[in-house]
């Protein structure tokens, strides 16, 4: 009732234009004819969801500077050609990378079950926030050299990852949620422009601006890693581990002062548990999941008193098809892993004239950096203007497209590194090596490493496109009590790519590697075929699910500071 009378009182606020037809004032709700008509943009991103980006941008510093060197760390020996520590070698190196990114990537269901049932996104935050410090500490001290020369490397670097993994998790489930419902507005509004212009203020552009600010966010925050790798090249890995230490402390600061600026949805006590008894009451019904609506229940003369409503059936519905969605992103993981493992000891074998050879991992946040802004702005308000709204499904298919494309050139490029010799399809070995050679570090392959740069841009490029979309589909699929703990699963297909890096990280030796990156693309190229063909129809519902947030009144957000009182009221607000 309270939303007819609401649309009442925005109907009644209607002016006449000279011919006698209606206009809707501004801040009323707009006419379909005006849904149709006017152009849609988005509203003003509130100050709290910035608040939070800078939380996101000071963590993601702090990953990225401290994994930055990861890959040297673990691969290279101690006073090499490159940096290194614990001279795992490059198979091991990069199961382990994979093994840290799947833990990373696993943990946010940790993050999102005590988010939604428990403490609520910003307690849950400053949680995980506590236990990443415990990690970058631990780090930090078994990369001494005094713990290298007494063998604290390694189980060292096992801890870190088992607790930084946990504290990263805790955060990345919650923060994307966190920063998108801090703009509370859900339906389209009517303004006027100081130019005259009417547009329409939508809800779902906002949406979408805001994640790509926090996307941005994410990728200036890594660029922590140009410091890092320079710092393991000029000093040691205990200085690049230091400083990604002493950041974080921007993003507990950040948390402490905005405290009473956040809005938050107080956590739904026994959700999960709800969940899953309408989830199985649905599958003993053949999978029709509306079986578990109250409604239908009484209808069939089964018991209907059950703590759930009509409305939390839809949104479980909705989240399922998110999650149905997510499906072939793991094939899209394995992609992005190559950049922080095969790529970083591919450069490792080319000529570097005094570069890092992690270094060139920058390029991918800088791609995004530079052109996020420019799709934000330009790309999708002229496709919006020709009438293309470009919507979520598309934007999830191109990006595996660019993602494929990448990583065909870099099976190309490998196949001339290989031909470029001196040492061809075993570089860095026999003649190329240290003590083969009689000179000082190894010899390279005869070609410059600049020419990766493609391979990082069209990864950063298929990231705009792919994640972001994926992040932003994760909240607004979502059911409003269950947002983090689908941001979970979606973050969840990262683990689930790592581990098909695992599985083929025996491959990641000379001379498999052109066949290893060509086999990726092709997986790659396949699986954007398939999910457009299977998922291109919930484009044409994507208004339909986004409105269905309008009608739970229990779960809009509140300001923080009465978060106590309301979950101490009804912990099923």
């Amino acid at each position: 009732m309270s939303d007819l009378k609401e649309n009442r009182e925005f109907e009644e606020k209607e002016t006449y234009n000279g011919d006698g037809a209606s206009l809707t004032e501004d801040g009323g709700l707009p006419t379909q004819s005006e849904i149709d008509t006017l152009r849609h943009i988005g509203d003003k991103i509130p100050y709290a969801a910035w608040l939070v980006a800078i939380v996101e941008l000071a963590e993601r510093f702090t990953y990225y500077g401290l994994t930055g060197p990861f890959q040297n760390y673990m691969q290279n020996e101690r006073h090499g050609k490159n940096p290194g520590a614990l001279g795992l070698g490059q198979s091991t190196a990069t199961a382990l990378q994979y093994f840290f990114q799947f833990w990373c990537y696993v943990t946010p269901i940790f993050g999102a079950i005590v988010a939604d049932t428990w403490l609520g996104r910003y307690k849950a935050i400053c949680l995980f926030a506590g236990i990443y410090i415990c990690g970058l500490l631990i780090i930090f001290i078994t990369s001494l050299p005094f713990a290298l020369d007494n063998g604290a490397g390694l189980p060292g670097l096992v801890v870190t990852m088992i607790v930084l993994g946990l504290g990263t998790g805790g955060i990345k489930s919650n923060v994307s949620p966190l920063i998108a419902e801090q703009y509370t507005e859900t339906k389209m509004r009517i303004k006027t422009l100081p130019s005259g212009e009417r547009v329409i203020l939508s809800p779902a552009i906002t949406m979408q601006s805001i994640f790509n600010v926090f996307y941005w966010c994410i990728n200036f925050g890594s660029l922590s890693a140009i410091a890092t790798v320079w710092m393991e090249l000029k000093i040691d890995f205990w200085a690049a581990y230091l400083l990604p230490f002493c950041f974080f402390f921007i993003a507990i600061f950040v948390l402490i002062i905005g405290k009473n600026k956040y809005v938050v949805r107080p956590p739904k006590g026994s959700i999960l548990v709800d969940a899953g008894k309408a989830l199985w009451i649905g599958i003993k019904a053949k999978g029709n999941l509306d079986a578990a609506k109250p409604s239908v229940l009484e209808a069939n003369g089964q018991n209907s008193n059950v703590p759930w409503n009509d409305l939390f059936v839809d949104e479980l519905k909705r989240g399922i098809i998110a999650c149905k969605v997510f499906a072939f992103y793991p094939i899209y993981w394995l992609v992005y892993g190559q950049m922080v493992s095969n790529f970083v000891s591919m450069a490792g074998t080319m000529e570097t004239h005094g570069l890092p050879n992690d270094l060139l991992f920058n390029l991918n946040p800088i791609t995004i950096i530079v052109f996020l802004p420019f799709i934000e702005k330009f790309l999708y308000p002229s496709l919006r203007k020709a009438g293309i709204p470009f919507r979520p499904i598309s934007r999830i298919a191109w990006g595996f497209g660019m993602a494929a494309v990448s990583m065909v050139y870099a099976a190309v490029l490998q196949h001339y590194i290989y031909k470029a010799g001196p040492c061809y399809d075993h570089p860095l070995t026999g003649a190329c090596s240290a003590d083969a050679s009689g000179v000082e570090g190894m010899v390279p392959q005869r070609i410059h490493v600049a020419l990766q740069t493609p391979a990082y841009v069209l990864v950063g490029l298929s990231e705009i496109f792919a994640n972001v979309t994926g992040l932003e589909y994760a909240f607004t699929k979502a059911p409003p009590s269950m947002k983090s703990l689908v941001t979970s699963i979606y973050l969840l297909t990262n683990a689930f790519g790592s581990a098909l890096g695992i599985a083929l990280s025996p491959t990641s030796e000379h001379p498999k590697l052109v066949i290893m990156f060509a086999s990726i693309a092709g997986a790659t190229a396949l699986a954007g075929v398939l999910f457009w063909f299977l998922f291109n129809k919930y484009n044409d519902q994507e208004v339909e699910m986004n409105k269905l947030d309008d009608l739970d009144d229990s779960a809009k957000p509140i300001p923080l500071k009465q978060l106590d009182s309301v979950t101490k009221q009804d912990s099923r607000v």
